[in-house]
């Protein structure tokens, strides 16, 4: 299996290849220049062994494909529960079990794992750049931490993200740098995307991405779609439907994938907030980025989804049979906390602010006669967003012993303009202090400890 970029300017590489780049040298994204064929895919007992089943076809004939089971089995030791819901048909894919409470554990351990492995032997340390809404760079960070010969730099929107996720952040230290940035998300990421495409500053600090622009965050989001649908069919369940919250669009892409290659899956809906892009799109306007706006669903404050790009080219360009592919609905701030205020008070759930984007479109969906069985996907567990769900619940929640002890540790992050020119110095400065240079600013960032 080789992959190109969807800009199609760059040279066909192999995964490991692609993984270790992060972003095509044309900028664009890594696809696989086909996709595999579907087959019949088997119901397996663990997360790990789904994954390594439908990862395969994507690891044939790479260097890392002998390694590909035990990878999983290290990425992947924490449930990904099905779980049902009060209402007949309906469930919650919970993906908040790992280290970091949040879906991008899944991906950023297994990204982890096959770079340590890809790694192995060379002099020169491999930075990690990394654009965050809110849960990738905490994943990202405790995936990484303590990794030899790999450093990691996380870039946030400085007052965009929870108290909590900000701390998560920020507690690691060692080989973990975080950075709030002036602006928002886009800004982040823009600066992410610029450095991936500096050459000069490639020869000088290697660098890789682990936002879903990564195919090795990207394609292990597909295992536990894979693992979900086929566990249902297993039941003697129809096709599975999703409602997935989604920003970026990668968590959203991996499910797309999943279905294209032959996975139990029927119709996905995608659930924005009021960063209305995508839902616009699929109502018939032209594909437009705009300016991000911050929402109660921070980690989906996107303006500018990196992965349409894969999308379009899956379909190769064709707007019209996109659009009739998927629908996708934006739902207000004002929404989403009544739906948390209501899950809770009808059934005792609680959704955290993304997840309950979800739940709301998937009530919508109902109430227009959706039939079938249903799972929105639970991105992030609600104690990661306290300060927004406790009071429209009145209790308090409690907090997951692994991200307890997160936020028990100190926390510091260092301030940053969105400017590349101050990005590409901090970088720089990062491989100085590799031989032995102290970083610059130490102390003019902010230390704390949220619980």
């Amino acid at each position: 299996m080789r992959f190109v970029s969807t800009r199609g300017q760059s040279p066909a590489v192999s995964l490991s290849a692609a993984i270790a780049a992060g972003l095509a040298p044309d900028g664009g994204l890594y696809v696989s220049e086909r996709l595999p064929a579907p087959r019949e895919w088997i119901a397996t007992p663990s997360l790990a062994q789904t994954a390594a089943q439908v990862l395969a076809p994507f690891f044939e004939g790479d260097p890392l494909a002998d390694a590909l089971p035990a990878i999983c089995a290290e990425a992947f030791d924490f449930p990904v529960p099905l779980r049902p819901l009060p209402r007949r048909g309906d469930h919650v894919l919970e993906l908040f079990h790992g280290p970091t409470a949040a879906f991008k554990d899944v991906g950023a351990r297994f990204l982890a794992a096959t770079l340590a492995r890809l790694r192995n032997g060379e002099s020169k340390p491999l930075t990690i750049v990394v654009a965050t809404s809110g849960d990738t760079g905490a994943a990202v960070a405790a995936a990484f931490h303590g990794q030899p010969g790999l450093r990691v730099v996380v870039l946030y929107p400085d007052g965009r993200v929870s108290p909590r996720q900000a701390h998560q952040l920020g507690c690691f230290g060692e080989n973990i740098q975080a950075f709030r940035v002036a602006g928002s998300f886009d800004d982040c990421q823009a600066l992410v995307k610029r450095a991936l495409g500096d050459g000069e500053l490639q020869a000088i600090v290697p660098l890789s991405s682990a936002n879903s622009i990564s195919l090795g965050r990207l394609l292990p989001q597909m295992s536990y779609y894979a693992h979900a649908a086929l566990q249902h069919q297993q039941a003697g369940r129809a096709a599975l439907n999703l409602v997935i919250p989604t920003g970026n669009l990668g968590n959203a892409m991996a499910a797309i994938l999943a279905r294209a290659i032959g996975l139990p899956i029927g119709r996905i809906a995608l659930a924005t907030n009021a960063n209305d892009v995508l839902p616009r799109y699929f109502a018939g306007a032209d594909y437009q980025p705009a300016d991000s706006v911050a929402t109660t669903a921070n980690a989906m404050d996107v303006g500018a989804p990196s992965n349409f790009e894969r999308l379009r080219w899956l379909f190769n360009g064709d707007d019209a049979a996109l659009r009739q592919a998927f629908t996708a609905e934006a739902v207000d701030d004002v929404a989403i906390r009544a739906t948390i205020a209501s899950a809770h008070a009808g059934s005792g759930e609680v959704f955290c602010p993304h997840t309950a984007t979800a739940v709301t479109v998937l009530n919508t969906l109902r109430a227009r006669g959706a039939k079938g069985d249903w799972a929105v996907v639970a991105t992030a567990h609600p104690a990661k967003f306290e300060s927004v769900v406790e009071p429209l619940i009145g209790e308090a929640l409690a907090v997951p012993p692994a991200l307890d002890a997160l936020l028990r540790r100190p926390a510091h992050a260092e301030p940053l303009a969105a400017d590349y020119a101050a990005f590409r110095a901090v970088l720089q400065a990062g491989e100085a202090a590799e031989h032995g240079s102290a970083l610059p600013g130490r102390g003019a960032g902010t230390s704390s400890v949220v619980r």
